[in-house]
Order: structure tokens, then C-alpha cells, then sequence
């Protein structure tokens, strides 16, 4: 019987394995890859999608391509749209926090014609680099309208705050002595200040221009004020009389001041003019009631002393006196004044409110008052002007809720109702003086004393000696008179002369003529002897 040879199996790895082992590597290294190369993601928000595909609408910076949109969706509550794309992680580094982003796509507005580019290739996201360093997600609000300054140009951007819109609107100019160095980039009203902000943005190199003396004012339009200097009549370009505009510069008296960083902030002013009225940072609030007709003091009136402004009309305190419990029927209407005391010269400092508040309350004791006068007749407006009123019966500061309050008087046809009362009581006490008991005694001695004069010989001799000069110079006149004999003479006497001039002249020309014709002697020079 025979044995049998045991079967031994050898272990190895088949030729078969190779290439999906190979395959795994290579989706295992293409994942590591992809994974390490990948670029961040970001997400932009936009009102709707016009003009976006996910998977085709690119991501530009300069015309180059940075990234691609990879999904368009709805946001939360359906009001717009939300894009989610990727950059290229070589472009990593153009996410910033003030990153802006839109699409660029043709249109058409006052600042011409854009875009046009994208007719044919289609619309694209652009953005424009931005300074502040990523600090949380890359989730961005994207801009509705593209900014008028190209991306990453030269240059500084700065935001200039107004109390009201006015007519500067997006893409006006920005001037320094009526030159364009910049425009308006966007405006937007911010709620927390409840002022209406402007992105402006200025061209280098004039944005070294910019410092912190400088002021921006409205430069729409043209301006015309009177004062009692003549009339000013200040006008823009062209362009911002039809455009709209904002000029600045450094008002004159004030020194330069130092250079400003990129997002400082500014005030817009009215005008010119206003950027020439000196600012004050301290003040002191009063309090002045009238029974008076309000209709034309605002909140902003000018506050004035002997014609000097000192401060401002804050607001009508109609609140606060409605809610007084003892307030009787006809009660004056409380008024909100703002003093400065640097437009007095005190200093603007917390100590020269102090000084302020002990100088009024001192001047009351002494007669200051207040008063609404006329501020422009043309307008109805008025002011509030302090001055002293020496007869005005003795008075203290007052208060109004926390306020000091300065005694009022009235003004207008009261006014001058109290001015006819003064001179009437005045010229009854003049007529009650000794002086003006004798007063009738000696207008009478005065009337007598003339009359006596009046009624002389001599006086009585004037008109007749009056009238024979007056006689004796006509028939003098008369005698020069043309035509009369004393004329004719003197007319015949001038002819006579003028004919005897006549020869005289006729005479000195014969002479003349002879003297040409006689014959010189010869005459010879004697040669001085030389005595030896």
C-alpha cells in the first residue's frame, strides 16, 4: 500500500490585489492631499441671486479667479439669500474682517455705465480688501451696489456724520479747494447716534491732506447770507451745484493739526461759515419763561448778549410745565438755554461754569434780565437776549426743576408800553421840579425883554436903510448891464488895446528882418599880451 505526500499551501499576495490596493492609496492620499490644500470657506449674504450659479459663479480679486460659489440658498426667514463658496488656499489671506463683496454684473447709473465685461462671461462675486484682521467665521453682509473706489486702491477711507441727509448722496465728490480728491463711497443712518453716516473714501495722495484740524462741510448749491458786513454770496462747480458735493479744509486761525488714521470720524457742517464758529465743550444750562408768543424761538435760536452770542436755545420745557401740580392758568412758558462761558471769555472749563453761574446770579441782583427779540423780520424768527433793566424791581435767581431760572421782562408792544410809562413818569417828575415852577415867570420876562427890542427906534430904521443898499446895488448892476454906456466904453477900450498889440507884434518882426540884413563888422579877438 502506497503512502500519500502531504500537500503543502504556500501563502502569498496575488497578483490581483495589486491595483485595488493601489487605488485605495490613491483615493487615501488624493483625500490627505485635498484635506491639507484646502482653501477656507466663507458665506456672503445678498438681498436675491441674480446672476449666481452654484458650481459656475466665480470669486474675483483684480480679473483673476480666487475662489468659486459652491451652493444658493434661502436664508432663515426666506427675506434673501445666502451663498456659501470656497477661496483657494493661496488666497486665504484676503479674508479680512471689513472684507466687502458683491457681484459684479452690467449697469447702468449716475456714475456711468459698468460691468459690461460680464454681458458675455457672466457675473461674478468681486470683493475689495479690507484692514481689520479675521476675528470669528468668515459670514459677510454683501454690498447691494459696488463701491466706486476700486479694490485695494491707494488711499484712506474715513466716515463723516450729518444731523440730516441734506442732498449729499452716493457717488458725490469730495473736494479740497473745489479739486476732486475722493467721493462719497455710501450713506447709511445709524440708529444708535440717530445721525446719518457717510463712507468716504480719499485718492492718494491726497489723503495727506487729511488731519485733525480739518473740517468737511456741505458743498451743495451756493449760499447767500446778509450781515451787517454786506452780502456773501459763496457758490460750488458745477458739478456740485448740480450733483451735490462735500468740500474740507483747515479753517483759517486754526493750526494743523496731526495726522489721522484709515475709519476716523467727522463732522459734516452745514457750510462754510459754520466751520468758522469755534466750539465749546463746557456749558450751563438755564431756564427763562415768557408769556409771550413762541411761534418763532426753535430749539438751535442764538442767545445773546447786547448783540454778542453766548449760547443757544436747547428746547420749549412744555412737558415739564404741564406736569407742574401748583401751575396756574396763563403761567409763563418755560425755555432751555445753553450758555458757553468761553464765548465770554471766562475759559472752557469746568471752573468757568462755576464762574458763570456766580456772574448771572450777581447780575440778576443788579438787573439782568431776559427777553425775546426779533432775529429776522423777513423769517418771524426770534431770539433770547439778556440785558441789564436797572428799573425792573429787585429779583433773585429762581429755579426750575433742577435748573437755575433767570428773570424775564416782557417784550414787543409791552415793551414799549413800559419804555412810554418810564418817559411819562419821568417828565412828571421834571414838571414838578423847582426848575419848572419858575419856568412860566421866566418866559415871560424873556417875551418882554423882546418885545422892547422889537419896538426901538433903531429897530423900527432897519427895513427902510435895508431897502435904499438894496437900491443903490441895482443901479450899480444896472450900469454894467451889455448895451449900457459904462459896457460900450469898456468894449471899445479892449478893441483899441487888441489893435495896438496888434502893430507892437507887426513891429518886432520888421527889426527883425532889417537886423538880418545889415553887415557884420569883422572883429578880431585880441591875443592878451605876455608881459616879460
Amino acid at each position: 500500500m502506497s503512502e500519500s505526500k502531504p500537500v503543502v499551501s504556500s501563502v502569498g499576495l496575488s497578483t490581483i490585489w495589486i491595483i485595488p490596493s493601489l487605488a485605495i492609496l490613491l483615493g487615501i492620499w488624493m483625500v490627505v492631499y485635498s484635506f491639507m490644500n484646502e482653501g477656507p470657506k466663507l458665506e456672503i449674504s445678498f438681498n436675491n441671486a441674480d446672476g449666481l450659479t452654484a458650481g459656475k459663479t466665480k470669486l474675483k480679486y483684480l480679473s483673476v479667479d480666487i475662489g468659486q460659489v459652491e451652493s444658493v440658498t434661502l436664508n432663515a426667514d426666506a427675506s434673501g439669500i445666502v451663498v456659501k463658496a470656497k477661496l483657494e488656499k493661496e488666497h486665504k489671506h484676503l479674508l479680512k474682517d471689513d472684507t466687502r463683496f458683491w457681484v459684479e454684473k452690467a449697469r447702468i447709473g449716475t456714475g456711468g455705465v459698468s460691468g459690461l465685461s460680464t454681458i458675455l462671461s457672466g457675473a461674478y462675486i468681486k470683493l475689495a480688501l479690507g484692514n481689520k484682521d479675521l476675528a470669528g467665521p468668515a459670514k459677510y453682509v454683501g454690498l447691494e451696489v459696488p463701491p466706486l473706489t476700486e479694490a485695494g486702491a491707494p488711499g484712506a477711507r474715513l466716515v463723516i456724520e450729518a444731523e440730516s441727509a441734506s442732498s449729499v448722496g452716493i457717488g458725490d465728490s469730495v473736494l479740497y479747494h473745489d479739486y476732486v480728491v475722493g467721493r462719497v463711497e455710501s450713506m447709511r443712518f445709524d440708529q444708535k447716534k440717530e445721525k446719518i453716516s457717510y463712507a468716504v473714501f480719499i485718492d492718494a495722495p491726497y489723503h495727506k491732506l487729511l488731519n485733525t484740524s480739518v473740517r468737511f462741510w456741505n458743498n451743495s448749491g451756493f449760499s447767500l447770507t446778509a450781515s451787517a458786513e454786506g452780502v456773501n454770496f459763496r457758490a460750488g462747480s458745477l458739478e456740485t451745484i448740480l450733483s451735490g458735493g462735500i468740500s474740507f479744509g483747515i479753517p483759517e486761525g486754526i493750526l494743523v493739526g496731526s495726522p489721522i488714521n484709515g475709519g476716523s470720524v467727522f463732522k459734516l457742517y452745514p457750510n462754510y461759515s459754520d466751520t468758522l464758529k469755534k466750539t465749546y465743550e463746557h456749558g450751563t444750562y438755564f431756564v427763562v419763561s415768557f408769556k409771550q408768543n413762541l411761534g418763532g424761538l426753535t430749539p438751535g435760536a442764538p442767545v445773546q448778549y447786547r448783540g454778542i452770542t453766548i449760547g443757544r436755545v436747547e428746547r420749549i420745557l412744555l412737558k415739564e410745565m404741564v406736569a407742574q401740580v401748583n401751575r396756574s392758568a396763563g403761567s409763563p412758558i418755560p425755555v432751555l438755554i445753553y450758555i458757553e462761558p468761553g464765548r465770554l471769555q471766562f475759559g472752557d472749563t469746568l471752573d468757568a461754569n462755576n464762574k458763570l453761574s456766580a456772574v448771572v446770579e450777581k447780575g440778576v441782583k443788579n438787573g439782568l434780565r431776559a427777553t425775546l427779540a426779533s432775529g429776522n423780520l423777513l423769517t418771524g424768527s426770534l431770539l433770547v437776549s439778556l440785558d441789564y433793566y436797572p428799573e425792573e424791581e429787585k429779583a433773585e435767581l429762581g429755579t426750575f426743576n433742577q435748573y437755575k431760572m433767570i428773570p424775564s421782562v416782557s417784550s414787543g408792544l409791552e415793551q414799549i408800553q413800559y419804555s412810554v410809562a418810564q418817559f411819562l413818569k419821568k417828565l412828571n417828575a421834571l414838571l414838578s421840579s423847582e426848575y419848572t415852577k419858575n419856568l412860566p415867570v421866566q418866559i415871560n420876562g424873556a417875551t418882554t425883554a423882546l418885545n422892547h427890542i422889537l419896538s426901538s427906534k433903531n429897530m423900527q430904521e432897519i427895513p427902510t436903510k435895508l431897502a435904499s443898499v438894496l437900491e443903490s446895488l441895482k443901479k450899480t448892476l444896472d450900469g454894467l448891464a451889455p448895451h449900457s454906456a459904462v459896457y460900450d466904453d469898456l468894449d471899445n477900450t479892449l478893441y483899441k488895446l487888441n489893435d495896438a498889440l496888434q502893430g507892437i507884434e507887426e513891429l518886432t518882426k520888421s527889426l527883425s528882418n532889417v537886423s538880418s540884413i545889415l553887415p557884420s563888422a569883422d572883429v578880431n579877438d585880441p591875443e592878451p599880451e605876455v608881459t616879460k
